[in-house]
């Protein structure tokens, strides 16, 4: 009655909800280290004794287009919004990585960076960018010079200056692994293009980009891959077996023309097909079927959930609740206060 109940209430607004993209980390990073050994695995995969935290995109991701100043206070993806994330009793924040055309993995979640010359908008992927020209967008390191202007494109084509109360710099992974309190886990979001069909070879290079860098400057650190790709989550998976790998999935909410993206029950089977650890589902498809969540840990499979229902407390704790493992949240201060009280 009380999932009912919670239905019943925000049901109504989940056509309105934008995507929000976004497990935790179930043992010590050297969870599988010495090989694929399946019974090493299955050692950690264990219940999870309370309901992990993970901070999107840092404290929280930017929504220019809000009245609610508390989307427009940090600026999202940056090393400023992990620290102060880090203020809080959280244990993981998660962010975006993508590879610039040099071969530098940078922290970014648009597939395209924005901005404007003389009234008229410029936009360019990401990946097409070296890094330096990255990195002249928004605030600089020099204390208010500002290079290049950066704007925001939402969904439905309008621009928004990306403007919040706090602004940073933007940055590359090395420097998050360098600067961001080390205790703190990462939750790293390999992002791809849905509209773009890569190769194995295109996957295995950008993976293999953003693998160096973790290797060499993790030192410990709790992490866990995840990514919307199912290919990307695959490979990733046979590319290495020392850090988890969640398959991300809007839970039936979108249809794509790859299958495999498009219910929790194709996601369980691309998790047992390669092996993976977890699924990082849109909340609102859970809290749609309570008994998902039995399903999946059912196979072994642990689960996230990531979305704006995760910014009402209400929702966080009837996931808890229900056993899910671990919710993907706006509003660090808020929902870590509520969940310790």
């Amino acid at each position: 009655m009380a999932i009912k109940a919670l239905q019943l209430c925000f049901f109504p607004k989940l056509l309105q909800v934008q995507e929000y993209p976004t497990l935790p980390f179930f043992c010590s990073p050297l969870m599988t280290q010495g090989g694929n050994d399946e019974s090493e695995e299955r050692k950690c995969r264990h219940k999870w004794p309370k309901l992990v935290l993970i901070g999107h995109r840092g404290n929280g991701m930017n929504m220019l287009q809000s009245s609610d100043i508390r989307m427009r206070g940090i600026k999202e993806n940056s090393i400023l919004s992990f620290n102060t994330a880090a203020q809080f009793p959280i244990d993981f924040v998660e962010f975006d990585v993508q590879v610039t055309e040099d071969d530098c993995p940078v922290i970014f979640h648009d597939n395209f960076i924005v901005s404007e010359d003389k009234g008229l908008f410029i936009e360019k992927r990401v990946t097409d960018l070296k890094l330096p020209e990255f990195l002249s967008y928004g605030p600089q390191k020099e204390l208010g010079e500002v290079k290049m202007p950066l704007f925001r494109k939402m969904k439905d084509g309008t621009f928004f200056e990306w403007k919040v109360e706090k602004d940073a710099p933007l940055c590359t992974l090395q420097e998050a692994f360098e600067k961001v309190k080390h205790s703190l886990g990462f939750n790293m979001e390999l992002k791809f293009d849905d509209h773009i069909v890569y190769t194995e070879r295109q996957l295995k290079h950008v993976l293999q980009v953003i693998l160096q860098v973790v290797n060499e400057y993790a030192k410990g650190r709790p992490i866990f891959f995840s990514t919307f790709q199912p290919d990307a989550a695959l490979l990733i998976r046979k590319m290495q077996s020392r850090y988890p790998v969640y398959f991300l999935t809007e839970g039936g909410s979108q249809m794509y023309a790859d299958a495999r993206k498009n219910s929790l029950g194709e996601a369980v089977k691309v998790c047992l097909a390669g092996g993976l650890q977890g699924i990082v589902s849109e909340v609102s498809a859970i809290l749609g079927d309570p008994e998902a969540v039995t399903r999946i840990q059912g196979e072994k499979i642990h689960l996230l959930t990531y979305g704006q229902l995760n910014n009402i407390v209400k929702a966080v704790y009837m996931q808890l609740q229900m056993g899910v493992d671990g919710v993907i949240v706006d509003l660090v201060q808020e929902i870590t206060e509520a969940v310790c009280d």
